[in-house]
């Protein structure tokens, strides 16, 4: 929150130095700090100073790993376009927030257009996927309906701060 405005947008100054830091991030976010001073040209004390404010002006929003949903048994990816009854719209903020609290849902999108969601579920297999379907969604008085298209490949490129 900042000055008590909830959601306010802050629109920050990047100079190539902060481009730079963030590509490498982006790139290894377990590069020691020195070794990012390095590539950025910066000497080590003005590196870190820079990733600091980057993260306290919330450009970096965190830093995770990545893993490998195969590794640990989630073998099918799926996406699940689901449209939200035109008298449920009320329900949207819940169903949202029950859909953010299942750790098979790797990513949750609220739309503009046909559908009002797409889910990225990871599933152990087409039963875990119906299971999920059947449970969270066809039985949601919200739901309208959903179609579910299995994920062959899926490429992601980081946000780019030079875009």
């Amino acid at each position: 929150m900042v000055d008590g405005v909830k959601n306010l947008r802050l629109d920050v100054e990047l100079d190539d130095v902060d481009r730079k830091i963030l590509g490498e991030l982006q790139a290894n976010g377990r590069i020691t700090n020195a070794e990012l001073a390095e590539r950025v040209g910066v000497a080590a004390s003005t590196c870190i100073a820079r990733v600091r404010s980057l993260v306290s002006r919330r450009v970096i929003s965190g830093f995770t790993a990545t893993v490998d949903p195969r590794k640990i048994g989630l073998d099918l990816q799926v996406l699940i376009s689901v449209t939200v009854r035109s008298g449920a719209r009320q329900l949207i903020t819940e169903m949202s927030d029950q859909l953010k609290s299942l750790p098979e849902v790797t990513q949750l999108f609220f739309l503009g257009g046909v559908e009002d969601f797409i889910i990225h579920l990871a599933a152990r297999d087409s039963d875990h996927v119906r299971d999920f379907v059947t449970e969270h969604l066809s039985a949601h008085p919200a739901v309208s309906s959903t179609r579910t298209s299995i994920v062959f490949s899926h490429h992601q490129n980081p946000v780019s701060a030079a875009a």
